[in-house]
């Protein structure tokens, strides 16, 4: 159909509309995967930092001392989210703390290659320049703990049943005069810590000459250990025993959640959604 005056305005029209249409810039492709894989590692990469430093880091178990709970080589998941809302350790937990008065002197410090500094610091391996250790709390701020020739240890004058996880055949004490027979009371902001390997452990008990009589400041605990994760096949979380939780012992419920991803696992599944966030903004929309 053309005008009245015979111009053939809407064949202009349509042309002109036709050319507008043409003119659009062509919709952007998506990258392939390929060329978005760096951007996904790089996102994990700032990600398992972030966790590292806030949520959760991998430690190493260096000698025997919490066996049969830990072995040595072990690999343990740390949370480090709930100090950060002023949880402090309970009694039970097994922790691992920044060396308080150079409890480690003279241990020999490892030598990492360059791949285990990369990995120690995203938090997948422990720093080698880190002096942390990894004990049992026993007792928390105002408790009292005792033991006497060879046991049972107290706390607030209530023996605990550490059958479950003492080394089998250590006694919860030994009969010694270098730190085997005590009596303590556990000051406010501290913690009193042992291992589970009683007769190879230089823990709270032999650390009593220090600043702090034994005693670890709650500051210098790193967080708890919730998960043995490396080897898989002993895999497995880290409960406090049920003789923490008797009557009597003034025991505090903890309100926190434990992580229990590991760090790894946590940044790749903050990664992808970013990623595909990206890939969305810039594929082609549908015109209708």
């Amino acid at each position: 159909m053309t005008s009245s005056d015979g111009s053939g305005g809407d064949e202009d029209g349509t042309r002109t509309g036709q050319g507008q249409e043409e003119s659009k810039p062509a919709p952007k492709k998506p990258r392939s995967f390929w060329k978005e894989l760096p951007i996904l590692i790089g996102i994990a990469l700032v990600l398992a930092l972030l966790i590292k430093t806030f949520l959760v880091q991998a430690f190493s178990i260096p000698s025997d001392s919490m066996q049969n709970t830990l072995q040595q080589g072990d690999r343990v998941l740390v949370d480090k989210l709930t100090p950060w809302f002023g949880s402090e350790p309970e009694r039970g937990e097994v922790v691992v703390f920044h060396d308080p008065t150079q409890w480690l002197a003279g241990e020999p410090t490892a030598e990492p290659n360059a791949v285990q500094t990369f990995l120690s610091w995203i938090g997948l391996m422990p720093s080698a320049e880190e002096k942390d250790l990894i004990k049992r709390v026993i007792g928390v701020g105002g408790d009292t703990v005792e033991c006497k020739g060879t046991g049972p240890l107290k706390v607030n004058g209530k023996a605990l049943n550490e059958s479950d996880y003492v080394y089998a055949g250590n006694t919860p004490c030994t009969v010694d005069d270098m730190g085997g027979q005590f009596k303590v009371k556990v000051p406010k902001g501290f913690i009193w810590v042992m291992g589970d390997h009683r007769q190879n452990s230089r823990d709270s008990r032999y650390n009593q000459d220090d600043k702090y009589h034994g005693m670890v400041p709650v500051d210098e605990v790193v967080g708890r250990a919730i998960v043995k994760a490396w080897p898989i096949n002993r895999w497995g979380t880290l409960p406090v025993p049920d003789t923490f939780d008797q009557d009597g012992l003034n025991n505090q419920s903890s309100a926190s959640t434990a992580l229990t991803v590991a760090p790894q696992g946590l940044a790749l599944a903050g990664a992808v959604p970013v990623v595909l966030w990206r890939r969305r903004r810039i594929a082609p929309t549908e015109t209708r």
